[in-house]
C-alpha cells in the first residue's frame, strides 16, 4: 500500500505527502490545500483530525478555534455554519482519490479534547472502513495508545508512531517494532547526523517505513532521499517534487 516511487533507473524514491495540504498557497487542512497539492503532483496527504460532539470527524490542527471554541463540544453543523471551511474526514476522502492521506489523531493528554477512551480512533477506523478506504489510508498519532486502538480494531490497517525528538531514534524504533506498526514518523532532526543511513537501514531491516516531518529546505529533502528515507511529509510538496524526480532522472 505504501510502496515507494520506482525511479528510472529502478532505485525506489520517497513518496512525498503534503503536510497539511499545500499550505503555502492554500488554508491548511481545508479542500482547496488538498486538491491543490495532488495538483502539483504529490502523492499524498497529511492531515489532523478531531471528534465532534455527534462523534464526526473534522479536520483541523487545534483542538479549538478562536471563534468556536473547543471542537469536541460542537457539532458539525455548529462548526460549519462559522467555519465552512472546516472540511469532515469524509469530505476529504471524497474529494482525494488515488493518493496516500496520513489521518494524523490529535489525542494528547494536554489535548483540550483528550479522550483516554480513545473514541476518535474507533471513528476513523469506522470511517475509512465504511468507505474500503484502507488500501489508501496510514493513521498515525504522537499517542501510542491511539494507534494501538487502531490495530485492535483493524490489524490490516497501516498505522505510523509520531514522534518529536523527545526521544532518541533507537528508543522510538524500538517501541514503534514492539507494538507492531508498521511505520515510524521521526521528527527531521533526529536523522540529521552520521547515524542517519544506519538508522533507516535498521527500521526496514524491521520492515518498518520511516516517513520524516517536516522537511521543507532543499538541503534536508536531498539528505533524507540519500538516506532512503520512504516519505517525505512537508510544507513545500512541489519543491519536495522537483528535487526527487530530478534525482531519479
Amino acid at each position: 500500500m505504501i510502496a515507494r516511487v520506482t525511479a528510472g533507473d529502478g532505485s525506489k524514491k520517497p513518496l512525498v505527502l503534503a503536510h497539511r495540504g499545500a499550505r503555502r498557497e492554500e488554508p491548511e487542512n481545508t479542500i482547496p490545500a488538498f486538491t491543490r497539492a495532488l495538483r502539483q503532483g504529490a502523492d499524498g496527504i497529511e492531515l489532523d483530525v478531531h471528534r465532534t460532539s455527534d462523534n464526526s470527524l473534522v479536520v483541523h490542527h487545534d483542538a479549538d478555534t478562536p471563534e468556536l471554541g473547543v471542537l469536541a463540544n460542537l457539532t458539525v453543523k455548529e462548526i460549519k455554519l462559522s467555519r465552512p471551511d472546516i472540511p469532515t474526514l469524509e469530505e476529504v476522502f471524497a474529494a482525494c482519490k488515488n493518493c496516500l492521506i496520513n489521518v494524523e489523531i490529535k489525542n494528547m493528554p494536554t489535548d483540550d479534547d483528550y479522550d483516554e477512551s480513545n473514541k476518535t480512533a474507533d471513528l476513523v477506523v469506522d470511517l475509512i472502513s465504511g468507505l474500503d478506504r484502507q488500501d489508501d489510508a496510514i493513521v498515525s498519532s504522537f499517542n501510542m495508545s491511539s494507534i494501538n486502538q487502531v490495530l485492535k480494531l483493524a490489524p490490516n490497517m497501516a498505522t505510523g508512531f509520531l514522534v518529536s525528538p523527545v526521544f532518541d531514534f533507537v528508543s522510538a524504533l524500538t517501541l514503534c517494532r514492539d507494538n507492531g506498526h508498521g511505520a515510524l514518523h521521526p521528527f527531521m532532526s533526529m536523522l540529521a547526523f552520521d547515524e542517519g543511513v544506519e538508522f533507516i537501514n535498521t527500521s526496514h531491516q524491521f520492515g518498518i517505513n520511516v516517513n520524516v516531518w517536516t522537511a521543507n529546505e532543499v538541503s534536508d529533502i536531498e539528505y533524507l532521499i540519500s538516506i532512503g528515507v520512504d516519505s517525505i511529509i512537508t510544507d513545500v510538496p512541489d519543491t519536495a517534487i522537483k528535487i526527487r524526480d530530478s534525482l531519479s532522472s
